[in-house]
């Protein structure tokens, strides 16, 4: 089966190593959970993984990278920014095309924020801002997610639907979550971080919640 390769994966801060060296193989098609404890090393990975994948991915950061100024419609517009000549994107900032307004508010209406297409991403509660920054990477129609923790600021059946979403909408994904049951419902591979190594990295269909726990 054919994949993605990253070989050599290293990262450092204030000189103490954060990742690796490490190398992962994940196969076209797979959805992998990074699971492990806060400062494990999980969001640099997804940093790292997407300096590698830019062209062929889409990113939903921790942080989210809204444009508060802006309206919902405009950050998530963003997630197809590169693949409009300038002229097409400095028109859609002062009068939107129709088939984008259209594309965009059937997302959000799906996430159920459809109202607030127009609204500031200021004026949003963390659970909208961060169903805006799925929608921008929804939009982006790209083959792969990287996602670090995209459902944090979300409630059960929310997040239930976002992770059904994302691993639908999405033919390969490597999502980091807290949450081991969301990350053994919806993801066929485990890769557990610790101290910036892969430390666990198995078929969710072999695993338990008790298999994971150890990583925290």
């Amino acid at each position: 089966m054919t994949g993605f390769d990253f070989h050599g994966l290293t990262a450092s801060f204030e000189g103490q190593r954060v990742i690796g060296p490490l190398s992962l193989h994940v196969n076209e098609g797979e959805h992998v959970a990074l699971v492990g404890k806060s400062g494990a090393g999980k969001s640099t990975l997804i940093s790292l993984l997407y300096d590698r994948l830019k062209q062929q991915a889409a990113l939903i950061p921790q942080g989210l990278g809204l444009v508060n100024a802006l309206p919902v419609f405009h950050n998530v517009f963003m997630g197809q920014l590169d693949q409009h000549p300038t002229w097409y994107n400095t028109l859609t900032l002062i009068r939107p095309f129709h088939d984008d307004r259209n594309a965009i508010r059937a997302l959000l209406g799906e996430l159920d924020i459809a109202e607030k297409q127009w609204i500031p991403a200021a004026t949003l509660s963390g659970g909208q801002r961060q169903r805006v920054a799925i929608a921008r990477a929804l939009y982006r129609q790209a083959p792969v997610l990287l996602a670090d923790e995209p459902i944090s600021a979300l409630d059960g059946p929310m997040a239930q639907r976002i992770m059904k979403l994302l691993t639908e909408r999405f033919s390969t994904s490597i999502i980091a979550l807290h949450d081991i049951d969301m990350a053994l419902a919806y993801c066929d591979r485990i890769i557990g971080i610790q101290d910036g190594q892969v430390a666990l990295d198995q078929p969710a269909k072999g695993l338990v919640a008790s298999d994971i726990m150890s990583l925290y």
